[in-house]
């Protein structure tokens, strides 16, 4: 029979607040196999991910006392162990990596207008309360592929369930966003402003395509 699943947010504040050993024990068994794998698929050495995810734990519990603001574990080691995957790639590879987070720096740095800003807040703001509207599987899955930038498989091995399930929960996600965002991208159109719901509603339509492994 497999094993009941712990309650990792309650082993974590046991962990954070007082410094439970056992419980990070508990925590470490319950994950370490699965993020073993989940590293191999980055860099495809079973011994480099075993270093890899050790050095994770050992730094989340060195800094156990600064995790009181983690709200959901498990994504948070995932997230933490890719990370550190695409780290040790880019430390042992003679690829160049580009880091997109500096190119986008630049560009805003030119791009930071009055009004680029205060589009900027307000599409984030509607695009929050649109995904917050979504059933709770579809806004995991979602949240996950974009701001954690994980794939279709990544995402099946952190909620365990299949890769198509998260397909599925995807592509439900994106129609229903659409759906609610397009009077706001008509309504933009209509006042001739700058269009960040439009770019936003095109993102959507290709979003899909882009995280297929």
């Amino acid at each position: 029979m497999k094993a009941a699943k712990p309650d990792l947010v309650v082993l974590w504040n046991k962990i954070c607040l007082e410094s439970d050993i056992n419980a990070f024990e508990q925590l470490y068994r319950f994950l370490y196999s699965r993020l073993i794998r989940f590293s191999v698929y980055y860099v495809g050495d079973k011994q480099a991910a075993e270093d890899l995810v050790t050095e994770v734990f050992v730094k989340c519990w060195e800094n156990r006392t600064s995790g009181t603001t983690v709200l959901n574990p498990e994504s948070y080691f995932f997230i933490a162990v890719k990370n550190q995957s695409l780290k040790h790639l880019k430390k042992n590879s003679s690829v160049t990596f580009i880091d997109l987070a500096d190119v986008d720096e630049d560009v805003s740095a030119t791009a930071q207008t009055p009004q680029y800003l205060l589009e900027t807040k307000e599409l984030h703001k509607q695009l929050n309360l649109a995904i917050e509207s979504l059933a709770p599987q579809a806004r995991e899955v979602f949240r996950l592929i974009k701001e954690g930038g994980m794939k279709y498989k990544e995402v099946a091995e952190l909620l365990n369930i299949s890769p198509r399930t998260v397909q599925t929960q995807l592509f439900r996600a994106i129609a229903k966003l659409r759906l609610i965002l397009k009077p706001l991208a008509e309504m933009e159109s209509r006042e001739n402003r700058g269009g960040t719901i439009i770019s936003l509603l095109i993102l959507l339509g290709t979003l899909s395509f882009l995280y297929f492994l």
